[in-house]
């Protein structure tokens, strides 16, 4: 029998002890099993408030950190979301819980498709998960109620400011990548206005056409 140490209850207690206070997202939180989302080989860590590797150079948010970020979008339920960077799923569950529905794109193909294995298997139906450069976001989907970067830039992408409706909310973290500090904006008519730093953080690189530049990953190859 496989047992995995932990359990949701522990993550919402870390989430607490981190100052989030959102109802809805702590629900989302423990009705959400992160063991679904990580790597067969880091169960252990599931449910504590760690980073997982989930290959190719790549971690998880922190759970505490992502639901900062996620309470920072203030979402009641009927938001159309963007989600940049998907990873392995876990982020774009609770999204998928607390709002209408996400597009969420991811920019490493085999990354996505363990995604939407996850997602499928925990009955996640509102998410619709593109393979490309989310650093041009998915234009044909906008506008979005809620827009959130899950890597580093020194700046928003014009093409992420672009597609985030009037009123609407952006989170990213702001920086070279290693060293950030993640900030909420909001959409006014005319520009995207800063309404305050969550946290410091530490993030990979927004990589992509408006992001740095890539490396080995191919040109958009949107699903």
């Amino acid at each position: 029998m496989n047992v995995v140490p932990g359990e949701p209850d522990d993550l919402v207690r870390a989430l607490m002890a981190a100052g989030v206070r959102d109802a809805r997202l702590l629900s989302a939180v423990r009705t959400t099993p992160r063991a679904g989302f990580v790597p067969a080989g880091q169960a252990a860590a599931a449910y504590r408030d760690v980073a997982v590797a989930i290959g190719q150079g790549q971690v998880t948010t922190q759970p505490s950190l992502s639901a900062m970020m996620i309470e920072g979008l203030g979402l009641a339920g009927s938001e159309h979301v963007l989600e940049v960077g998907t990873g392995l799923g876990f982020q774009t569950a609770l999204l998928a819980g607390l709002a209408a529905d996400v597009v969420s794109i991811e920019i490493r193909p085999d990354i996505a498709r363990q995604a939407r294995v996850n997602l499928a298997r925990q009955g996640v139906r509102n998410v619709e998960l593109r393979v490309g450069d989310g650093s041009g976001g998915v234009p044909d989907r906008a506008p979005y109620d809620a827009v959130l970067v899950s890597a580093a830039f020194p700046e928003v992408p014009p093409p992420l400011v672009a597609q985030v409706r009037p009123g609407g909310r952006l989170v990213q973290p702001i920086g070279p990548g290693g060293h950030e500090q993640v900030v909420c904006f909001e959409r006014t008519a005319s520009a995207l206005v800063r309404l305050r730093v969550l946290t410091p953080a530490c993030f990979v690189r927004l990589q992509g056409r408006y992001g740095f530049p890539p490396d080995e990953f191919p040109p958009d190859e949107a699903e």
